[in-house]
């Protein structure tokens, strides 16, 4: 199924993003890796990054100017490694020794040169954003053109780190510094904005010279315009995605359980059925 971005349409990503979530869910249960409410949650945001933004040739994913992809919440990899498997990058056939002894594939995304597509190992939370922005920075230092795009976990906002990136980046009008972030409204024990304060975000983004979208994060519609409508803006952009964690199944959604939980035989099945997928 591997997609050519070119010729995707929105329907079409809506069908592409069952069938990973099936898989994600399949693997979850086969591996018993867990954060598949987390993985559920961005996996959208993934699949129009990866077929309707991202200039990068799967053939040659070390090229100098290519579009930079950085997974902020590395706990997210399960999704990651099946969007890129998906998108050629390596054969989907890898993932099946997932979770193994000496796999490549596991629960945060290796050392960078081990496996392509990887952009930094990532799963210390507020790393991705300061990484980000040293690799647009170093954009313009060398004149090579890409943009660079990252996707954060709203319980990684909790983060002095991310802050004081974003206060550089402001400062330094990285206009080639795209952020998504998941706002699923969880971290790992509690609602985000009971552990912190963290609403108004997207005011706060916008009070760190940042320019903002908030949409809805599983609308294909929503990123396409966020993304066309502030291309040509000097700032750095922050998508704010409002998200549901655990997307796609109904025993699932907005369940912080499933931030650790992996599916039982009969829960993947019924997971297949809801997504429409012949299991």
């Amino acid at each position: 199924m591997h997609s050519d971005p070119k010729a995707v349409d929105l329907k079409t990503l809506e069908q592409l993003a069952r069938t990973l979530r099936y898989r994600v869910i399949k693997t979850s249960h086969l591996s018993g890796t867990p954060h598949l409410g987390s993985c559920l949650s961005c996996l959208d945001l993934l699949v129009y990054f990866y077929w309707q933004i991202l200039k990068i040739d799967p053939k040659d994913a070390r090229a100098a100017d290519r579009d930079r992809f950085i997974l902020s919440k590395g706990h997210a990899a399960p999704a990651l490694f099946q969007v890129l498997a998906e998108r050629g990058f390596f054969p989907v056939s890898d993932l099946e020794n997932y979770g193994d002894d000496g796999s490549l594939f596991g629960e945060h995304p290796p050392t960078p040169g081990y496996l392509p597509g990887i952009e930094a190992a990532t799963g210390s939370l507020g790393h991705g954003l300061p990484m980000g922005l040293g690799m647009a920075l170093a954009s313009r230092i060398s004149g090579k053109p890409y943009s660079v795009y990252a996707v954060l976990s709203d319980g990684e906002c909790n983060e002095g780190s991310v802050w004081e990136a974003a206060m550089l980046a402001s400062a330094q009008k990285v206009s080639n510094l795209t952020i998504a972030i998941d706002y699923n409204k969880w971290q790992a024990t509690g609602r985000s904005n009971e552990v912190l304060n963290l609403a108004p975000l997207g005011d706060k983004w916008r009070a760190f010279g940042w320019c903002v979208s908030e949409i809805n994060g599983h609308s294909f519609e929503e990123m396409q315009k966020a993304i066309s409508d502030n291309k040509d803006d000097p700032r750095p952009k922050a998508i704010i995605a409002n998200t549901i964690k655990g997307r796609g199944v109904s025993f699932m959604e907005d369940d912080n359980n499933w931030h650790y939980r992996t599916p039982n035989a009969e829960e993947l099945e019924k997971a297949a059925k809801e997504l429409g997928i012949a299991a």
